[in-house]
This record gives C-alpha cells, sequence and structure tokens, in this order.
C-alpha cells in the first residue's frame, strides 16, 4: 500500500492536471475534467472542492451544454481564478510578426504586429521579436508581477526531442532552437510549438472549438497542416509533427515540396499555389483578400479553384476521419474564411469517409481568424505557468 509520501504526490500531480486542462481549455464542467483527464468522478469532485477552497479556481455563472446533446440542466462550469502575473503570445508566420501580452486569464493586455521577411533572417526576427515583447512588456506594468512566460508560435514542425525546426522548411533557421534563442534574449521561460497545433489549442480555449474533445483544426495558407485534439488534449506525436497532412503525398510525379519529398498535398493548395492558378485568368496577380472577395461575390473562376482545392484537402481529411473519428473540422489560416473551400472539403469527406464518421463530423470555419496563433501561445503559456 502506498505511503502517505506517495499519495500526496500522486494527489498533487492530479491536481495540477486539472489545473493544466482549465488552463488550456478555459471553462470546464466536472464531467468534461472526469472525461478529458481520465480521473474518476469522484477524484475529480474531490480535487475541484480543494481547488475552490484554495482559490485557485471558482465556479461561474456559465454553464455548458450537456454532453453529446443529453437532456437535463445544463452543468455548472468552473475556471481558474484570476492570478497575479502576465504572459506573452508570440506570432511567428512566414512574412509577420505578432506578439501580446496578457493576463493569466488570457484576456489581451497589450499587442503589436510588423511585417517581417522571417524564413531567412532567423537571429535578426528573434532579435526584433524581443525588442516587441520588452515594448509591450513595460506598457503594461500596472497589469502586476513580471511576466511568468512566453508561448511561441512558428510556421514549420518542431522535433520534439531536439525543440529544432525541421530542415529545409525555413532555411535562415537552420541550427537555430527557436524557443531557446528567445529565451536566452527574454531571460523568461518559453515554450514553442507549430503554428496549426496553436491554433487548435486557441480553438479549444477561446473559439468554436470549445467544449470539444475530438477536433481537427486546419490551417490552410503558405503551406496546409494540422493541429489535432484528442480526448480534449493536443496530440502532438512521438516526435513532434504529428498532424503533417500538407506532406501526405497526393502525386508521385508532383513539384518538389520544400519538405524534400515530390507531389506532397500543399504543392497544389497552398496560397502561392491557387494565386499563380488564376493568374492567367485576371491578366495580373491577385492577392488573398481580393480572391476572398471574388468567392464571396461569387465569381465563378474563383470558387472553381477554391472548390476544388477543398476537395483535394478534404480527400486527405476524409482518410484521416476514417482513423480518429472526430466530431469537428475547424478551418483556418488565410484561406479558412472562404466559403467554396469549405464546400468542396465538406463535399470530399462526404464523398470518401465512412457515412457514419461523415455524418458526426462538422466541417465549420475557425472563430478566431489571423489572431489564432497569437492566441494559441497565449493558451500555452498560461498551461505551463498552471503546471509547472
Amino acid at each position: 500500500m502506498p505511503g502517505s509520501g506517495a499519495l500526496e504526490r500522486l494527489r498533487a500531480a492530479n491536481q495540477r492536471a486539472v489545473l493544466g486542462l482549465l488552463a488550456g481549455e478555459g471553462p470546464m464542467s466536472r464531467a468534461d475534467l472526469v472525461r478529458a483527464s481520465g480521473l474518476s468522478r469522484t477524484t475529480v469532485s474531490s480535487l475541484v472542492a480543494e481547488l475552490i477552497r484554495a482559490g485557485q479556481i471558482t465556479e461561474t455563472e456559465d454553464r455548458a451544454r450537456p454532453h453529446k446533446g443529453g437532456s437535463g440542466r445544463p452543468p455548472v462550469l468552473v475556471r481558474l481564478s484570476a492570478p497575479a502575473g502576465r504572459v506573452v503570445g508570440v506570432d511567428i508566420g512566414h512574412g509577420h510578426v505578432r506578439v501580446a501580452v496578457a493576463d493569466r486569464l488570457g484576456i489581451v493586455l497589450a499587442e503589436d504586429h510588423a511585417l517581417v521577411d522571417v524564413d531567412t533572417h532567423g537571429a535578426e526576427v528573434l532579435d526584433r521579436v524581443a525588442a516587441m515583447v520588452e515594448a509591450l512588456v513595460a506598457q503594461t506594468e500596472h497589469a502586476g508581477p513580471d511576466v511568468q512566460a512566453v508561448g511561441m508560435c512558428v510556421p514549420a514542425p518542431l522535433d520534439r526531442r531536439s525543440s529544432r525546426i525541421r530542415t529545409g522548411i525555413m532555411p535562415g533557421w537552420q541550427g537555430l532552437v527557436p524557443g531557446e534563442e528567445l529565451e536566452r534574449r527574454l531571460k523568461v521561460p518559453v515554450h514553442a510549438d507549430n503554428d496549426a497545433n496553436l491554433g487548435a489549442l486557441a480553438e479549444l480555449y477561446q473559439g468554436i472549438a470549445r467544449g470539444r474533445h475530438d477536433v481537427v483544426y486546419l490551417k490552410i495558407a503558405s503551406g496546409v497542416g494540422a493541429g489535432l485534439i484528442l480526448g480534449g488534449r493536443l496530440h502532438r506525436g512521438t516526435s513532434g509533427i504529428a498532424g503533417e497532412i500538407g506532406h501526405v503525398q497526393v502525386g508521385e510525379d508532383g513539384h518538389v515540396c520544400r519538405c524534400g519529398n515530390r507531389g506532397c498535398l500543399e504543392t497544389r493548395v497552398s496560397a502561392s499555389r491557387l494565386l499563380e492558378l488564376l493568374r492567367p485568368a485576371y491578366g495580373e496577380p491577385l492577392t488573398i483578400d481580393q480572391v476572398l472577395g471574388l468567392d464571396a461575390e461569387g465569381e465563378a473562376g474563383v470558387r472553381r479553384v477554391l472548390s476544388d482545392a477543398g476537395r483535394t484537402i478534404g480527400r486527405a481529411v476524409a482518410d484521416l476521419a476514417n482513423s480518429l473519428n472526430p466530431e469537428l473540422v475547424v478551418v483556418g489560416g488565410t484561406l479558412g474564411g472562404s466559403e467554396s473551400l469549405i464546400e468542396g472539403l465538406r463535399a470530399s469527406i462526404d464523398r470518401y469517409a465512412q457515412p457514419d464518421t461523415a455524418a458526426a463530423l462538422d466541417v465549420v470555419p475557425g472563430a478566431l481568424g489571423i489572431r489564432s496563433s497569437v492566441v494559441g501561445a497565449i493558451a500555452l503559456a498560461i498551461a505551463r505557468v498552471a503546471t509547472a
């Protein structure tokens, strides 16, 4: 029989698990905590009562919908109490940097962004990010104690073992460990992850996936990636590159991809490829904003290209859905707002996924738009502080 010390350590670990779930996903019911943590209902009820007495969490006036559409009174939600301290979210895209300082509940206190050539200038970009963070932290000194953690988004897969960016994706970052480099500049713990993972975390925490447990988040922009929420938790895989759906091979003789392979999905449906396909019909280069505007206006050529792209992506997503049986696909990134692309995606899932799998699955645009990555970075920082 375990001794009192072992039981205390187990209890503390279970408390951290509950706090981490609330930090990463926002308010949850006790039943949701049971499902997400794997702990028993009795254990979760006891832990929640202890944490409420300790002032670490509190019940809210909001109520959740019954699990899987059940009847009865909606359950009460619990959330983290408002602890002291600030966190920082950093979103590094291929052509931009966005930085936000937030409180421990994820409320943004100050934010800034800049257009930057990211891929070829790793060290210089990190210097720029550090300067932006320091400026925003100085602006928010009135909000309380020093910054406790930084969440950092990078637009490429990170190897979970080495924390390095996969070779070939961002040539100016080779040899750099992004999180360590920024931590050295800021003297604050930095936790890094890729853009699709943090987009998924953001939609789960503050967006359209709140209260869901099995979700595929698709980021469709300069590349195509997926963030996977399984059982209410972000799934990164053994080496941290789960969800790299953009590198599913869809043609052996296709274009060479930036990953080094040929015929990858993203060589056919990335934003730059779609703009290239549309250029002959319009006589001049279009921007993504212009394409989305033409799509919304019902312009036939644009709608055809975007719908075809959605169908191509949907074929790969259908295979993924057959394996994971998710309840929701959230479409984000610069092309996530395209109605035609989402219609094509839905059509392919209906055609190629098992009928029961397709029937149980909703396909929706993300709620957070271009801010999903920075919101996800904030959520990552909050979760790391809560479980430290």
